[in-house]
């Protein structure tokens, strides 16, 4: 016994082929009745994009949207873990298929990797290959992310699949009703009958593919007997008629104003749109005119098409041009030579140089799948054997840079022993040694790198300035050159409008009065602030007065040998340099993301301006790096 569901279903299944037998039988008795005899490359023209049609009906409610793209390469496997989460959460899961396959790509390939560094250090060990697990909560929940996709997946297109079935029986259930308005002749009542007919069919949904054009043709067959047969209510079915026909005809002059369109694409898929109105929206014409209209429409629509033919032969002549262009790159990519390399800033160079050529690629042109997926397999393995090497150097820095850590907590805990010593001689001596040897080492890994500074510049700053303290008794000659810089400072206040000249022989007169005593070198603030004042008045290029103003600042510690200010000052420049060079990187990096875009666009022209800013204050700060380590102190 057949449940109602499954009996429905098999019930609609014999009706679909009744309807396929009916539409072939009313083709045979209109080619008859007309005696038209149609070229068959049109026929082929338009059967291609009925079909087109049909497809996009089924897959119309279900067609995913198009997303920004996301490099997920650049993501950890914990960062893939939350953007597949929150692609879950916030999507309709019919919409996310491309946004799921990016994730599980980049984590396949990231765990892979990941997993036979692990098996590897297993095998290091003197483990045995078939023992070898390794487990992993972040793949646990990924996997259970993607289990929950594919189930959501799953139920929506058996719900899908069910709706279309049920669509599918409630158009066969509308044509029988339209043979029963037709078989009943009612005149009091059949128009309006038939009226309600055509609005209950135009809100059934989609209907599987394979039956959309045979019911569409059979309900519009029996849509012209209707008209045909009504006599009573001419009036009406004229009306209709005209109404119809001036519909038709806007949607021909549509479809001739795009057999002209010289985007092909564009003007296929508005092709498509104007045959499912053409079915769905409009009604029949008069019987005298319906063959004219139809083959003006149908001879417009082979245009598009042949347009659309000839332009994708003419693409196939240029595919090899492509191939061969693109694998010039990728024997580029594979032959670059990065054995050279043993500094951070030389792989950095050859990531640019990579990049340069990944770029390259990807702006020769496109392909079609069929002939792209040999090439790009081709480009990914070359870039991945530059990724390996490079991979291969940074887990060696990272080692360097923990025995780095290692050494400069030694050289912290050597200062903090110090900073409270009395014996200044030799405190003093050892503290200038701890900061030489600091210079020396290099980097450490970054999650270090601020609070190990802080703790070893507070171990100096302390001792440092108890050790100026005591140095602060002020003598009376000494006592007299703070009372004539007093003076001085008075009147530098009042001066207006200095030129370059007058500045710089005010900045000699101060300094020829004489050093300040240590506790009261505030002095010096108040009176560099004033030439900062009358350098931002002077009509002079910005980078300029930045370098006088850095240049009379250092000048000022350096005559006092104040070498903890010069040091402070010189990492203070390096840490801009650095930071002005990382956001120059993120600036290039995100540029990459609009490869394809004009180079008018005016997202493009932003980051580029920014990027051209950022390397003109670069200059300025290595500028101030040279003339500081020129100084010999």
């Amino acid at each position: 016994m057949l449940d109602n569901n499954e009996e429905n279903v098999e019930k609609n299944e014999v009706k679909a082929e009744e309807i396929v037998n009916e539409i072939s039988s009313s083709k045979e008795e209109k080619t008859l009745e007309t005696e038209v005899v149609e070229l068959d490359d049109t026929i082929d023209a338009v059967n291609e994009v009925e079909k087109s049609v049909a497809e996009q009906a089924e897959h119309e409610v279900s067609k995913e949207e198009e997303a920004p793209a996301v490099d997920y390469s650049i993501l950890s496997l914990e960062e893939l873990v939350s953007s597949l989460t929150s692609i879950l959460e916030n999507n309709p899961v019919q919409k996310i298929k491309s946004q799921v396959d990016g994730v599980k790509n980049a984590f396949n390939e990231k765990f892979g990797a990941l997993l036979a560094e692990k098996k590897e250090a297993f095998l290091a060990e003197g483990g045995n290959s078939i023992d070898f697990q390794f487990s992993s909560p972040v793949k646990s929940e990924y996997n259970k992310l993607l289990s929950e996709y594919k189930k959501q997946r799953d139920a929506y297109y058996n719900s899908l699949e069910k709706q279309l079935k049920e669509n599918l029986e409630k158009r066969v259930q509308v044509i029988e009703n339209l043979k029963n308005i037709i078989e009943e002749a009612d005149a009091t009542s059949m128009y309006k009958s038939f009226k309600e007919t055509q609005d209950n069919w135009r809100a059934i949904g989609p209907v599987p593919k394979n039956h959309y054009n045979d019911t569409w043709k059979i309900y519009h067959h029996h849509v012209e007997r209707f008209y045909d047969l009504l006599h009573l209510s001419n009036d009406f079915r004229d009306l209709d008629f005209k109404h119809n026909l001036e519909k038709k005809l806007k949607v021909i002059e549509k479809a001739e104003a795009l057999a002209n369109e010289a985007d092909v694409n564009y003007a296929a898929k508005e092709l498509q749109e104007l045959h499912k109105i053409w079915k769905e929206d409009i009604g029949p014409v008069a019987k005298d005119v319906r063959e004219g209209v139809w083959k003006r429409f149908s001879a417009a629509t082979k245009k598009i098409h042949d347009n659309r033919h000839d332009y994708f032969r003419e693409m196939r002549s240029k595919y090899q041009d492509i191939i061969n262009k693109k694998l010039e790159v990728i024997t580029a990519i594979d032959a670059y030579d990065t054995s050279k390399n043993e500094s951070h800033g030389d792989w950095q160079k050859s990531i640019k140089d990579i990049e340069a050529l990944r770029q390259q690629y990807f702006s020769i042109g496109k392909l079609p799948y069929s002939k792209s997926e040999e090439i790009w397999q081709k480009f990914k393995s070359a870039t991945k054997k530059f990724n390996a090497s490079k991979n291969v150097f940074y887990k060696e820095e990272k080692g360097e840079q923990q025995d780095n850590l290692k050494k400069k907590i030694a050289l912290i805990e050597i200062a903090e022993s110090l900073k409270d010593s009395d014996d200044w001689e030799m405190a003093t001596n050892a503290m200038k040694k701890v900061q030489f040897d600091w210079k020396k080492i290099g980097h450490v890994p970054r999650k270090f790198s601020d609070d190990i500074w802080k703790r070893f510049k507070a171990a100096c700053n302390h001792y440092f300035d108890r050790f100026h303290q005591q140095k602060n008794a002020v003598s009376k000659e000494q006592q007299a050159v703070v009372e004539a810089k007093k003076e001085f400072l008075d009147s530098v206040k009042e001066i207006k409008d200095a030129s370059k000249e007058t500045i710089l022989e005010t900045i000699s007169n101060w300094k020829n009065l004489g050093d300040l005593p240590r506790n009261v070198r505030h002095l010096e603030g108040k009176f560099y602030k004033q030439i900062d004042r009358m350098f931002d008045s002077l009509d002079l290029d910005k980078k300029e007065i930045s370098m006088l103003k850095f240049t009379n600042v250092v000048d000022s510690y350096f005559a006092d040998k104040d070498v903890r200010k010069l040091d402070s000052e010189q990492m203070f420049v390096r840490k801009k340099i650095d930071e002005v060079v990382k956001e120059i990187q993120q600036l290039e990096n995100n540029l990459g993301f609009f490869s394809n875009a004009k180079d008018d666009n005016p997202l493009v022209l932003n980051v580029r301006n920014r990027v051209n800013e950022f390397k003109e204050d670069l200059t300025v700060w290595k500028q101030k790096l040279s003339y500081i380590k020129k100084l010999d102190y």
